[in-house]
């Protein structure tokens, strides 16, 4: 991955977060979500968006429809702030990470006991 790649990466991450903090207001999603991480592909058309919750009763399935609802709303309030020549298309997907950290965690715990 190119260092204007993992800027980018960087940059439709941080913002992706403040719109989701500051202007949408659907109440399904919550203010518990948080953008892990954004992969974008190398021509910059296409951005995958990796989501976690710190909330464990979040349903995942109702967040991802939410939020690729939300997504040409997202694009089109980047396309105001972000000085980029494409912005690109956003593909939201879970990201189970944190549960898998927690989860292996909990087995190494329970080992050293």
């Amino acid at each position: 991955m190119t260092r204007r790649i993992e800027r980018v990466n960087h940059l439709i991450r941080q913002q992706i977060s403040e719109l989701l903090r500051y202007q949408v207001k659907d109440p399904e999603l919550g203010n518990f979500l948080t953008i892990t991480e954004v992969i974008t592909s190398n021509d910059l058309r296409h951005a995958k968006v990796f989501v976690s919750s710190v909330n464990a009763n979040t349903d995942r399935k109702q967040a991802l429809k939410h939020l690729n609802n939300a997504s040409g709303f997202l694009r089109r309030e980047m396309i105001k702030q972000l000085h980029l020549r494409h912005i690109p298309e956003l593909d939201f997907r879970w990201d189970d990470s944190i549960e898998r950290g927690a989860k292996i965690q909990d087995l190494i715990d329970s080992i050293n006991q």
